[in-house]
Formats: structure tokens, sequence, C-alpha cells
């Protein structure tokens, strides 16, 4: 167990999960879901609560609504032991929302963003924030607050001593205007998967995407689904194989799980190869239940699921 403390930087809100769906949803029409959650969500939100039960120093900084829903996302992530202090309410904004309709391995999304876009770099606890190892934002195009900061805020993290992790997710508005040569330069590891990485290059191959991005950056970890993970620095390039399981549920919050499990072993001082076996680990644990925080419920149950999926795999080799 490390003994160092994480600051995760983001969104915050609830998730409605519906599954089996009965075909696509059209205009005029109604369609039925045989199944449905309602659970934590958000990509950062989901990453601090997961990495908080894996044993990681965890505390958040975010925005919620004064709202039911925020009561709800402030008890799950207290319930987790996440340090919710340097959590706001807005008075003006209500707690965001994101519907998932999950089909399979994949899902459609539709977010109202709400309280999300009121942190702004100001909310960040610059004062305190040498009492933290490692910082890590998620979903940057969900936040209009921090978009226009976001090289600064990593460049004053680096230089308060802080390593630091981030996780761009996918632009619903498909601009993709981020300036990776500007950010990525403080950014220890940066977490695209591989969807994300070729949009935000305007590539159609992995490779010439990472010559792009390569020279600005220093660890790329990029996450691949079924086909595990890769990551690339000056010193590595090298590939971890996905941990299969039979229990799948969804996919959502796998990434996010990954992200936990890799900065997890990141911050123990483990080896490159063992990170990214662990982020897979997580990514897949995640699957097994829906949403992306209920299999991470102890860690007695991770431990036991774990096991579990460690045999079964050895089995399938």
């Amino acid at each position: 167990m490390t003994s160092k403390k994480i600051l995760v930087v983001g969104e915050l809100n609830i998730d409605l999960i519906l599954n089996k769906i009965q075909g696509f949803p059209k205009i005029g029409t109604e369609i039925v879901a045989d199944s449905m959650d309602f659970t934590l969500g958000s990509s950062s939100a989901i990453m601090a609560s997961n990495i908080s039960i894996l044993g990681v120093d965890t505390t958040f900084c975010g925005v919620i609504g004064n709202d039911n829903f925020g009561d709800f996302v402030l008890n799950q992530l207290q319930f987790k032991k996440v340090d919710t202090q340097f959590i706001q309410r807005s008075e003006k904004s209500k707690t965001g929302v994101t519907v998932v309709m999950s089909y399979d391995q994949d899902r459609a999304n539709i977010t109202y963003c709400g309280a999300m876009k009121d942190l702004n770099k100001n909310s960040i606890p610059w004062s305190d924030i040498q009492n933290f190892h490692h910082m890590h934002i998620s979903s940057y195009f969900l936040q209009e607050g921090i978009k226009d900061d976001i090289s600064w805020i990593f460049k004053k993290a680096k230089e308060s001593g802080l390593s630091t992790s981030l996780d761009l997710q996918y632009d619903p508005e498909e601009k993709w205007d981020f300036n990776y040569k500007e950010c990525l330069p403080y950014v220890d590891i940066f977490l695209p998967n591989e969807d994300e990485l070729l949009m935000l290059t305007g590539q159609e191959n992995q490779e010439v995407a990472i010559g792009k991005i390569k020279p600005f950056s220093n660890t790329i970890v990029i996450k691949l689904g079924k086909n595990g993970s890769r990551l690339i620095n000056n010193k590595s390039d090298i590939k971890a194989a996905p941990y299969l399981n039979k229990k799948y549920k969804d996919a959502i919050g796998a990434g996010d799980s990954f992200n936990a499990g890799f900065i997890q072993k990141f911050l123990e001082g483990a080896s490159p190869e063992d990170c990214l076996k662990n982020g897979n680990l997580m990514g897949s644990l995640s699957t097994t239940c829906a949403g992306g925080t209920t299999a991470f419920s102890s860690k007695e149950h991770i431990e036991a699921q774990i096991e579990s999926l460690l045999i079964n795999n050895n089995n399938e080799d």
C-alpha cells in the first residue's frame, strides 16, 4: 500500500444506466429497457472512488449542486473513504446527470453537465497542494471552467512537486480542441483510449497518431479494450494482454478503473509492465458489475474477484 496522496480534480455526476434495451430510440417512439441501475457517475469520481478502495489516500476537488443528486454523490464518495472537503456546492447549477444507454460492449451517453461547468482553476486548493503527491484530471471537454487553463493547472501542479495524469475522455462537440503541444509536457501520464488518440490527432493509424504526440509527451498509456493496453515513452514501448472475464455486465467506467489500477501501481513505484497489468486487471474487474464503482465495494471483494480472474485467465493459456 502506498503512503502517497492523490488529488483528483474533475466532474461529478450520477449515472442512470439502462441495459437490455429493446432496440434503438427514434423520435416519436418509445422503447423498453429491461434493466436499470442508478450509480455514482463521472470519469473523475469513478477513478477517485476506485483508487481509494484500492488503498490510495484520495481527495476530490469538484462542484455539485445543492440538491439530492449532490447528496448522493457526496455520500457515495465518502462511503468509499474519499476526502470530500474540497467539493463545493453551487447555488446556481444542478448536479450533473448522465443517461447511459448500454448495448453489449458499447454505449450511447447523454450528459447534463450542470455544476461540473462551475469548476475553475481557483477551485483547486492551491494553498494545500503540497499535501499531495499526485494530481489526476479527467473529462477535459466537459469542464468549460478549466479548459482554457488546463496547461496552467498542470504546470502549477508540476512546479509544486506533484506527478500528474490526464484522461481527456470523449469530446461531445467532436472538435478535439486540446492543445497537446502546450499541455502534455506537464503531464506525466497521458491516458487516452485508442479512439480518443486517433480523433485527437486526426489520424486513422495508431502508430502515426503516436508519432504526432510523442515529441510533446512524457508517458502515453493507450487503453485498447479487448486488446489490452500499451505504454510508450522514451525508454519503453510495451503491451499488456487483457484479462478476460465470463461475468461481463457492462463496460461503463472500465477505462476509469484502468486509470485507478495503473496510477495505484505508479504511485507505489512499480514497473511500467506491472502498472499496465494492474490497469488491465482493474478494468476487467469493473465490467463484472453495473456502472463503474459497484465492483469495487471493498478491498476484500476486490481481492476475491481478482483471484477468480487470474485463475480463469491462467486456464485460458
